[in-house]
């Protein structure tokens, strides 16, 4: 019989965050910048110490928790409630969370020290956790769609954090809208799923979903189990920025550095994940279902991949990164390999952050210039970046033995393995976006650290990203770039993200992959969707799986990537030049990012302003004013303009009206008789 996990530890853990946040929010002049990033760097270190208490009862003893911890209302058989469902998924998911986001609470110490808002950032980053941990500890669709909105919302205020920038009020309102439309979609979902099983509760709805699952949707050939799961993909592409809904990611980078790590390593993003994750008891059903999840995930792991090779802005590099990895996830979980997903969520949650918090130490060193082009020979000057960023550079390109190894061509041997008819497709997206993610990772790594100093002599760019180590001021405009490796606050989250970068994948992938560790998180029909229990039997321990590798397909485009990045950017920097000048139409393309904003902006957006001006000009003025309000204000004048005419005064006309009425009254009683007075 399993353990039973403490409630009120469960609760001290989302709650530890946001009494921080508070603390910080509130009382942030009181307590000063100090006591801000004490008070919610505490809240977070306790979070995370008590997840990994969680995860180990889960691992050795097997522990659970499934219970309400606070009933809301109750609607007929409908209960409204906050309860917590903690197993292996939920645990696993904590302890990436707060891990993730206490190295991102300390790196901003050193990052955030000059801002003007620094207790209310603390404040954001520590109620950012606290969402998200609501959102993954939940045991019912009302909690987890409070948490899906809580991470949108807060992420709107990081993401214009420097509200006082044009560009950053853009973004968030752009976050914000997009994010609407995926949620649209979710809370159809989550509508369905209401309406026809009558209940919020994961437990319960998994329960039902065979009877879903014979169910026709209303008016259609469709089954209600394949509506369902594609409104609440819907959300997830939303939230996991999938094409074509990935628009916002990118411009999210106008946020402070430690929020684009924050948001694109272990929350927002991989909220999407997690879900269906979570609803596989309900994907599973639904082929038709999967086989749109795995095309929507191969596209934007390929064609993102694609936009991270012409980027010059160190974080727009890996913003696009993270793009194509979250495409990864997503095509696993098309092929019904939600633990490969859910798999390399975590690994990716480690090298990712680490990468941003790199380059964020880089925009740091280089007084805050991001164009890669005026850096070059960063290695001698920043060391401990230089290192780190190299280790999570490995691990994203699926470098043997690294933690993005395992999880990567786990993935890409669950698609190979899979009988959707998407399968075929999505296979050739998956090996492709390796060579492309190897291209543009290490384009960035050898403009960045190796090669010649393009920074001497170069001014000072103005408030890029943050503000000037001279305190917004511009007294060293004046003066070539001296570049520095970062304070010990900045480069301590760096070594410590390395660690799991590298080892985490290789220590984790029996348990999680083959073992039994999410084995009552996630459910998996073998019979229809087989590909996990084929790649069980081919599977023979980490170490075999990493010398495996010297022979895959792969490896040997990972490792063309590398040296044609080298090529390119060390070697013959003449020839991306000569490419560019002959492929002006491709780069335009790409340049412009296939022209979905332009899309959305031109077209969407006019249609939309159209619908709006015809709804407000027809529908609001003309309808609702013009016939209903002020149409019935007219009519009541006419007719009180014509009844006026009769209201003379005179009592002669009174007494006539009187008269003529008596008459009219007797005539209409008595014409029967006149008009027959024979009876006849």
């Amino acid at each position: 019989m399993s353990a039973q996990l403490s409630q009120n530890l469960l609760l001290a853990v989302p709650l530890a965050p946001l009494a921080g946040a508070v603390i910080a929010g509130f009382f942030g002049k009181a307590v000063g910048r100090r006591g801000s990033h004490i008070a919610t760097i505490l809240g977070v270190a306790i979070a995370f110490i008590l997840s990994a208490m969680v995860l180990k009862d889960v691992i050795a003893d097997g522990a659970r928790f499934n219970a309400t911890v606070y009933e809301w209302m109750v609607l007929g058989n409908l209960k409204m409630e906050v309860g917590f469902m903690v197993d292996g998924l939920t645990a696993m998911m904590m302890c990436v969370v707060t891990f993730v986001s206490l190295m991102v609470h300390i790196y901003t110490i050193g990052y955030m020290e000059e801002d003007a808002g620094y207790q209310r950032f603390f404040s954001y980053i520590s109620l950012f956790t606290f969402s998200m941990l609501m959102l993954v500890m939940s045991n019912n669709l009302l909690q987890l769609f409070f948490g899906w909105e809580a991470v949108g919302l807060v992420s709107y205020l990081l993401i214009g954090f420097w509200y006082t920038k044009p560009s950053a009020i853009f973004a968030n309102m752009k976050a914000f809208i997009v994010n609407r439309v995926g949620d649209f979609g979710f809370i159809l979902g989550i509508g369905l799923i209401v309406a026809y099983g009558d209940t919020l509760s994961y437990t319960e709805v998994f329960a039902k979903a065979g009877d879903l699952a014979k169910l026709g949707f209303p008016g259609t050939d469709w089954l209600l189990i394949t509506v369902i799961c594609i409104c609440l993909f819907i959300g997830a592409m939303g939230k996991s920025a999938q094409f074509p809904l990935h628009v916002w990611l990118p411009d999210s980078m106008e946020g402070p550095t430690p929020i684009s790590a924050l948001i694109h390593a272990a929350t927002m993003v991989t909220a999407g994940i997690f879900m269906v994750a979570r609803m596989s008891p309900l994907f599973e059903l639904s082929d038709t279902a999967l086989n749109f999840v795995m095309v929507i995930g191969a596209i934007t792991a390929l064609f993102m991949g694609f936009l991270g090779i012409i980027q010059n802005d160190i974080k727009r590099v890996v913003a696009y990164s993270t793009l194509s990895q979250l495409g990864y996830m997503t095509v696993a979980l098309g092929a019904s390999a939600y633990s490969v997903a859910v798999f390399h969520l975590m690994t990716h949650a480690f090298f990712k952050a680490l990468l941003f918090l790199g380059a964020g130490s880089v925009i740091i060193g280089m007084h805050h210039d991001q164009d890669i082009r005026n850096m070059g020979g960063l290695r001698k000057y920043m060391p401990i970046t230089w290192i780190t960023s190299l280790l999570g550079s490995l691990a994203l390109i699926g470098t043997p033995l690294f933690s993005g190894f395992y999880s990567k061509d786990s993935i890409i041997e669950a698609v190979h393995l899979s009988h959707l008819p998407a399968a075929g497709f999505a296979n050739f997206a998956v090996l492709a976006g390796v060579f492309v993610t190897a291209f543009y990772s290490f384009r960035m790594y050898f403009l960045v650290f190796h090669g010649k100093e393009h920074f001497h002599h170069k001014p000072f760019p103005g408030e890029h990203d943050h503000h000037d180590d001279d305190h917004g001021g511009h007294g060293d405009h004046h003066h070539a770039h001296t570049p520095h490796e970062s304070k010990w606050v900045v480069t301590l989250p760096l070594v410590l993200l390395a660690i799991p970068s590298v080892v985490i994948g290789y220590m984790t992938i029996q348990p999680m992959l083959y073992g039994d560790f999410f084995k009552d998180a996630i459910f998996i029909n073998h019979e229809l969707h087989p590909a996990m229990k084929e790649l069980g039997e081919e599977f023979h321990g980490a170490l075999a799986m990493a010398l495996h590798s010297l022979s895959t397909a792969p490896l040997w485009l990972a490792l063309a990537g590398v040296a044609s990045a080298y090529f390119f950017y060390m070697v013959k920097p003449e020839i991306p030049a000569a490419i560019k000048a002959r492929t002006g139409f491709i780069n335009r393309i790409l340049e412009n990012k296939y022209y979905f904003d332009w899309f959305n902006e031109n077209v969407l957006a006019a249609g939309a302003r159209l619908l709006g001006r015809g709804l407000w000009k027809g529908g609001d003025a003309a309808l609702i004013d013009g016939a209903l309000v002020n149409g019935s204000a007219r009519l009541v004048g006419g007719l009180a303009s014509v009844v006026r005419l009769v209201q003379t005064g005179y009592l002669y006309w009174y007494a006539l009206v009187m008269i003529l009425g008596v008459v009219g009254l007797m005539t209409w009683q008595l014409w029967p008789y006149l008009s027959n007075p024979l009876g006849r």
